[in-house]
């Protein structure tokens, strides 16, 4: 059974989620840029609702939304979310991203997504199931399916944020273009400094003649050695940062 996930603020128990708190999560909470105080948030996919929490811990956004298809991950979000300091403003929904995107009239602010995806052999070891069962993951969110609702549900000025494979970044940008979303900033994410890029943590907005910020950021120089950049981004969340 996995152990609940402290972090300073909160805890999430995650022992009845397919999808366990990772890197990836946390980055993206904590890198999804707040600076124009958003009203309205959603995080599609929200698994245990860790990115939903770090949004809810980092300001005051009146409504935070999330949504779950998976039945157990569902009503683990929910739980971690009335267990936290922020349950009045956290809700879940469960309920197809095809779904919710076609039903819903309302429009959020900032829409963050850790999409799941299926990634080769050493991933799957790590993770809950099979390969088959990993696969369909991307099946219930493909990308294309990803953009689509996004440009349904966000607002003409709303931002949108994800973390993907660094190999589908250009393949994800060239579908959000079509979707009439633009790159803001792009943040390659290194392990350490001597291996490539696995990740893109990307933000779009709906300005197609934006500037686009591109940075690296390394997570640790050894073993247990974070970086600077990498521990400032995380301090107010880990216990041990």
């Amino acid at each position: 059974m996995s152990k609940p996930f402290k972090f300073k603020q909160f805890t999430v128990n995650q022992d009845r989620c397919a999808m366990k708190i990772g890197t990836d999560g946390v980055l993206l909470g904590a890198w999804t840029p707040v600076d124009q105080n958003p009203f309205a948030v959603l995080d599609i996919g929200t698994g245990t609702g860790v990115i939903a929490l770090m949004l809810a811990q980092r300001y005051n956004a009146e409504v935070i939304d999330a949504l779950e298809l998976d039945e157990d991950a569902y009503e683990q979000a929910v739980d971690n979310f009335e267990a936290s300091p922020w349950g009045d403003r956290l809700f879940c929904y469960h309920a197809h991203l095809y779904e919710f995107a076609t039903e819903i009239e309302d429009t959020y602010d900032l829409i963050v997504c850790n999409p799941p995806y299926f990634e080769g052999s050493t991933q799957l070891e790590e993770q809950q199931g099979s390969a088959r069962e990993q696969a369909r993951f991307e099946d219930a969110m493909p990308f294309e399916l990803l953009v689509a609702s996004v440009n349904q549900l966000l607002e003409e000025t709303g931002i949108f944020c994800v973390i993907i494979p660094r190999v589908r970044e250009e393949e994800f940008i060239s579908l959000a273009a079509k979707a009439n979303l633009y790159p803001l900033q792009i943040t390659n994410v290194q392990g350490n400094p001597e291996v490539p890029a696995k990740r893109s943590l990307i933000s779009f907005s709906r300005n197609s003649k934006a500037s686009v910020q591109k940075e690296t950021l390394i997570i640790e120089t050894g073993r247990h050695q974070y970086t600077d950049a990498y521990q400032n981004l995380v301090k107010d969340f880990y216990l041990k940062m």
